[in-house]
Formats: structure tokens, sequence, C-alpha cells
């Protein structure tokens, strides 16, 4: 089956990039919500920067041209590797083993 060309997007002038490193997933039998956020220490309601929401079939197709642009970012750079039993917001935001020792 020949795949579909590609459109061609427009990226408006004013467009804002967002950093995010925190997604929470939700969906309903008709469709799959992603809001993005930035996650920084302390905070413990981060704020929603972008919200998507897609059907099914578009998530699906959204999880298969990720995992495509990951083997080929793993083939070009090397592997990315996970944090072990702990995720990576244990390792960013764990407590200080010393307290009174200067971090800065």
């Amino acid at each position: 089956m020949p795949k579909n060309p590609i459109p061609n997007i427009n990226l408006p002038d004013d467009l804002v990039s967002k950093y995010v490193n925190f997604v929470r997933i939700s969906h309903t039998a008709s469709e799959f919500v992603m809001d993005f956020s930035l996650l920084l220490p302390g905070v413990t309601q981060p704020e929603v920067e972008s919200r998507l929401v897609m059907s099914p079939t578009a998530a699906k197709l959204f999880l298969h041209a990720m995992m495509e642009n990951l083997n080929r970012y793993e083939s070009k750079f090397g592997e990315i590797t996970l944090p072990g039993k702990h995720s990576l917001a244990d390792d960013l935001f764990k407590p200080n083993p010393n307290p009174d020792e200067d971090n800065g």
C-alpha cells in the first residue's frame, strides 16, 4: 500500500515553542488526551503548557511515528538509556543526602 505524501505544514511566525518534561495521558473510548507540563523541583501542581487530543487511530499512528524516529535517532547518536527501577524524576528531584552542605 503506497504511503500518502506528508503535507507541507505552515509554521506561523508567532509560534511559541515550549519545553516540557512531563505528560499526563488519559483516554475515553473515542479520544486520547495528552497534557504536557514542565515539572520542576518544588512544584506540586505543574501548569499544563499544551493539550493534545487525538483519536485512538491517530494516537497509534503517532506512537509508530515516535518509535520510528527514536530508532533513527539511536542509529545515528546511540542508544537512549533509561533509568533502572526508579524514574527520571527520582534522579532529578532526589533530596540532598547532606542538607548542611552548600550546593552552590
